[in-house]
């Protein structure tokens, strides 16, 4: 039918001769172009998912407190949020209040004995503390001095554990608690993921957040932030590198947060990221594999069943956590 050019069925998936006139050079080029610009579109549609749910002033719903299947079997952890009292202070800015913070607050954070929103200015939805800092990244270690220190002056008496954390890390805080339960509070602990570089005891990632006893809060304000021989006092800096330079030059010890198996419990990545390193090239050569104060082992070995913290989690991963933690349920396993 064709002649000496030998199409196959449709153009696009043909087979020819070398001999091919300009009309058909044109239609494979069309073609070629056109699978091309879906997969670009495909790949792009992707990448900007997140950002713009990220822009949707969104709510979720929740399970009623009077569901069956959930009533009264909190009972524990309740009764540990009353023993082991635990701020949490959000590192946020007033780009993020309605992106990432309001779904902290609606998730994971209503969990803390006082959850609060460090920020550059006062938003009474959060509500967050207006700050006399700038915001950016330049600002970081400005901005956790400055909670900390608003902290120390309204909370000390109140809790006795505080724990720093990022917009989009998200804290199973009865993990937490359970954690801290085997420690006091008037010992000068640190806790969180240990970083090895920088600091002799090592360090603990800012992302993945951070907690403070109160003794160690106290030796922070005091003692280290008053002495520009132990605490860094301009603005430069990486927040949690200096952090952990203060802490240790006034003795506050960073404490090895993996349970007995060796698995860890604060994580500076999504959980996939952790579970399969590869999706995000976690390879030994790089930061985290370079920079972890203990060997971290791959797939669900890295990981502990009562891990606390993952950071880069965006707002719809948080709701996502929300069930599969505290609602989804494999019938017939109990704990």
């Amino acid at each position: 039918m064709y002649g000496k050019w030998n199409i196959n069925h449709n153009i696009c998936g043909q087979r020819y001769i070398p001999k091919i006139t300009i009309f058909y050079k044109f239609v494979l080029l069309f073609c070629i172009i056109s699978i091309f610009g879906i997969l670009v579109s495909s790949f792009c549609s992707g990448n900007n998912y997140q950002e713009d749910f990220e822009d949707d002033d969104f709510t979720v719903g929740f399970h009623s407190d009077d569901d069956k299947s959930h009533k009264n079997n909190d009972k524990i952890a309740q009764e540990m949020s009353q023993d082991i009292r635990v701020l949490c202070w959000i590192m946020t800015g007033p780009t993020n209040h309605k992106k990432k913070a309001q779904h902290v607050k609606a998730t994971w954070g209503k969990r803390c004995n006082v959850l609060l929103f460090m920020s550059s200015i006062n938003d009474t939805n959060l509500p967050s503390v207006a700050l006399s800092v700038g915001e950016g990244r330049n600002n970081l270690w400005a901005k956790t001095k400055e909670a900390f220190k608003y902290v120390y002056k309204n909370y000390i008496n109140d809790v006795d554990w505080f724990m720093k954390a990022d917009d989009d890390t998200y804290v199973i805080v009865e993990n937490l608690r359970l954690m801290l339960s085997s420690y006091n509070s008037s010992e000068p602990l640190y806790f969180g993921s240990r970083l090895k570089p920088f600091v002799k005891q090592g360090y603990m990632s800012g992302g993945a957040g951070y907690v403070l006893s109160k003794e160690a809060l106290r030796r922070f304000i005091e003692d280290s932030l008053p002495d520009k021989d132990k605490c860094r006092q301009d603005n430069g800096g990486d927040e949690d590198v200096e952090m952990g330079k203060c802490l240790n030059n006034v003795e506050v010890k960073a404490v090895d947060t993996r349970d007995g198996y060796g698995r860890g419990r604060f994580f500076p990545m999504i959980p996939e990221h952790h579970i399969i390193p590869k999706l995000k090239k976690l390879e030994k050569n790089t930061w985290y594999w370079k920079m972890a104060y203990h060997e971290t082992k791959d797939g669900l070995d890295c990981c502990s069943d009562y891990a606390i913290s993952f950071h880069y989690v965006p707002p719809n991963m948080m709701y996502v956590l929300e069930y599969l933690i505290y609602h989804l349920r494999p019938y017939g396993i109990t704990n």
